[in-house]
């Protein structure tokens, strides 16, 4: 120890907050002569997207509808299903849609999204042993159920990026969705935003600097030499540390990235995107067309690897009609038909389209009961189903099934897929979780279950 050291304190101090300021990062994980011959952008070869649907959905207006021929008002105290298509009011038509060569039926709110039913797999009958939405919610982006409302374990997202570690500025992005991160590095943390402008905001030069004191004295421990506070709180060396840090972000920032979030401009591309998705020339872009051109947007620049999104809300419809969780549903569908036309018609640099490299999650933290309550809404109902796409899936099919009863999650070979009353098992949110890791050649054995093998594409 240097004992005539004149500011031990605030080097300790400043020691902390710097490496606070490193372990924050969240610029990717290679280092900055790597990112900087990175710098054009290469898109991942194998992208996820993980969708969000918050509030809980109507499984009967989604990807477990009824034949309201058969559920009919009549059979109600022996169904305890009541599909209820009649009921709305803006002219839907009344029956569950399956396009020509769809082996996939599904309900009046997919709308344009049933036309990509080659690119699914919808899985029916999840159970999800809770009816909290917190819990929920938590339990879909870990694979693991929550000890009370407390998640356990990283996000899907952060488990991906923690393997595969790409070579892309911001690894993971979570847009309106919590993430975790319980063992890998500060880099695998997903970049967490609540609106577009946030996006903009974090990838433009700022103004501000980090507190000139320290920012100084960072810059002068290059210089210096090492004493017993800094070996002590800086293993790696954080002067040199922050060298690199902070290279690595100018070089972002430099880079632009900025702009191609900011659809208001008027560049060739931003016009493109708000032609895709119609969205309005001055913005602002947080409804659910403008959350999935941000999707695309990050993934088809190779900006990201993961993106996680809460695309569309008000789902939570105890009480009001029958058409406005309709067209809430409806309204997130065809945003996310919007994002696959664009990543079908868009050429990845390793071949094919990025619909052919990226896995699609879809969900939601539960669904509705079967029948209408008292107040012309539906409550909460453990059952679930939810909807994978793309890369690494089978497509075309149906794996589980919820019951003619009440819609129980109904019971599975898990091996097959077949009804099994007897040995059969319950669908879990873990074993979705694996199969989206399996998909990908993942390690997915933190979620202790097997993937749903027969959805595996061979």
């Amino acid at each position: 120890m240097k004992k005539n050291d004149p500011t031990p304190t605030s080097r300790r101090t400043l020691l902390k907050a710097g490496a606070g300021f490193l372990g924050a990062s969240l610029l990717g994980g290679l280092p900055f002569r790597s990112f900087a011959q990175a710098a054009t952008l290469k898109p991942a070869d194998r992208c996820f997207v993980f969708v969000y649907f918050s509030g809980g959905w109507d499984q009967l207006l989604a990807f477990d509808p009824r034949d309201p021929d058969v559920f009919t008002p009549e059979r109600v105290a022996e169904t305890r299903i009541l599909p209820g298509y009649n009921l709305f009011t803006d002219g839907t038509a009344p029956f569950p849609i399956t396009p020509a060569g769809s082996n996939i039926t599904f309900g009046p709110a997919v709308a344009n999204l049933a036309k990509h039913y080659d690119r699914m797999a919808v899985v029916r009958g999840i159970n999800m042993t809770t009816l909290a939405h917190e819990e929920g919610m938590r339990y879909f982006i870990t694979g693991k159920r929550p000890i009370g409302a407390a998640a356990r374990g990283s996000s899907t997202a952060t488990e991906i990026v923690g393997q595969l570690v790409p070579t892309v500025p911001i690894p993971s992005i979570a847009y309106g969705v919590e993430s975790y991160n319980d063992r890998y590095a500060g880099s695998a943390n997903a970049l967490r935003v609540s609106r577009s402008k946030d996006l903009v905001d974090t990838l433009s030069p700022s103004k501000k600097r980090l507190d000139s004191q320290i920012e100084t004295e960072l810059l002068a421990l290059g210089g210096e030499p090492v004493t017993c506070d800094e070996a002590a709180l800086s293993a790696g060396g954080v002067g040199g540390a922050y060298h690199t840090s902070r290279e690595q972000v100018q070089q972002v920032l430099l880079g632009g990235l900025n702009t191609a979030f900011d659809f208001a401009l008027k560049t060739e591309a931003n016009n493109a995107v708000r032609a895709t998705y119609g969205l309005p020339d001055a913005g602002p872009y947080d409804s659910a067309a403008g959350r999935a051109a941000l999707v695309a947007t990050a993934l088809k620049l190779g900006i990201s690897q993961c993106v996680s999104i809460n695309l569309v809300g008000g789902l939570d419809t105890h009480f009001g009609t029958q058409t406005t969780h309709l067209t809430n549903l409806r309204t997130g569908f065809n945003a996310l038909s919007l994002l696959v036309d664009d990543l079908e018609k868009t050429s990845h640099p390793s071949g094919g389209n990025f619909m052919d490299h990226t896995t699609i999650l879809v969900f939601s933290e539960f669904a509705r009961t079967p029948l209408i309550n008292a107040t012309n809404g539906r409550d909460h109902h453990l059952t679930n189903s939810c909807l994978l796409m793309g890369a690494g899936v089978k497509h075309n099919m149906v794996f589980g099934h919820s019951g003619d009863i009440a819609m129980a999650s109904g019971l599975v070979d898990l091996k097959t897929g077949a009804k099994d009353p007897n040995n059969g098992e319950n669908i879990l949110p873990e074993h979705i979780i694996a199969t989206v890791l399996a998909s990908a050649g993942l390690d997915y054995s933190i979620t202790r279950v097997e993937p749903l093998k027969p959805l595996l594409a061979t």
